[in-house]
């Protein structure tokens, strides 16, 4: 079983524009809603390509049984630590020509008792699974080491795959990670160095590493990825496709991972399915997932080389 752990769930709002008006009256074209949270788009692929899936986290009383209805109808088995109020609201604004402007709600407030109440949860229901995921945000008044304290409770035989930012990843890595998953921004802000070459890359990588990581997949968006243990390091470039959004392009990729990882697939399998499912997730409005079928048409079309 593939475990995914979201903190703070929500709402996607989607809206299409012809163009976006700063200070103007503007027109929606079209709007897709979406219920879902970067863990949950991560158990919904694990879902897509066959895997035993299972989402846990936060939920929220006044819509939350919309997710849930959303994963039971993925066959994503669920249960939540539930709390009062509204899971937050992110509005995607896309415009004709693909620029994309986003603004995203911090989510409701969790108690104390709440918070040790899912550390309890993760601890009991990782039992059962290979690999457990967390990724995501957080909500409001949680801290930010609090991915440290779930992953302190997932028994040392189980993966743990981590996909977060800044110092939630920091304080995470200290409890160590399996795989963590950023991208090249992301890696350039938590080390304050530029990237330009894969050599480059690859020693900003080094870095999470030496921080707790085991290894690293690092997104480089439309031109694939790299996967480095620190020693060996392969790279795996993404098919031309044509994109609707890239939102959920790296949750996709992280099922994907997750998926190959639990069947211990070699190296570089792992990198490859990862780029295909990202590449797949891009095909798809708003933050909708891939579908296997596009998952399998781009995996057969790309290809692994090794830089180390």
């Amino acid at each position: 079983m593939i475990l995914s752990v979201c903190p703070n769930p929500c709402v996607d709002c989607t809206i299409e524009l012809n163009t976006l008006k700063l200070g103007g009256l503007n027109r929606i074209e079209n709007k897709i809603i979406t219920y879902s949270g970067k863990a949950l788009n991560v158990a919904i692929g694990v879902a897509r390509l066959g895997g035993d899936s299972f989402a846990t986290g936060f939920m929220f009383n006044d819509n939350g049984k919309m997710f849930v209805h959303t994963l039971d109808d993925e066959n994503v088995k669920n249960t939540f630590v539930w709390n009062n109020g509204s899971a937050r609201t992110n509005y995607k604004i896309v415009d004709k020509r693909a620029m994309m402007t986003e603004i995203n709600d911090k989510g409701e407030n969790v108690s104390l008792e709440n918070q040790t109440e899912l550390v309890s949860l993760v601890g009991e229901l990782s039992k059962s699974a290979s690999v457990v995921v967390m990724s995501g945000s957080l909500p409001g008044g949680v801290d930010d080491d609090y991915y440290l304290k779930l992953s302190s409770a997932v028994p040392e035989n189980v993966k743990i795959i981590l996909d977060t930012s800044g110092n939630k990843m920091i304080a995470g890595l200290r409890g160590g990670a399996y795989l963590v998953k950023p991208n090249l921004d992301e890696l350039q802000e938590m080390t304050g160095e530029h990237y330009d070459s894969f050599d480059e890359m690859i020693t900003g990588c080094e870095r999470l590493i030496e921080a707790g990581a085991e290894n690293v997949m690092l997104s480089l968006g439309r031109k694939g990825a790299i996967l480095t243990d620190g020693d060996k390091a392969y790279f795996c470039k993404s098919a031309t496709v044509a994109v609707n959004s890239t939102v959920g392009a790296g949750d996709g990729m992280v099922a994907a991972a997750a998926s190959m990882i639990e069947q211990n697939a070699p190296y570089e399998d792992v990198l490859r399915c990862a780029v295909a499912a990202g590449t797949a997730s891009v095909m798809t409005p708003g933050t909708n997932l891939f579908y296997k079928e596009n998952f399998i048409e781009i995996y057969r079309k790309i290809q692994v080389e090794r830089l180390r």
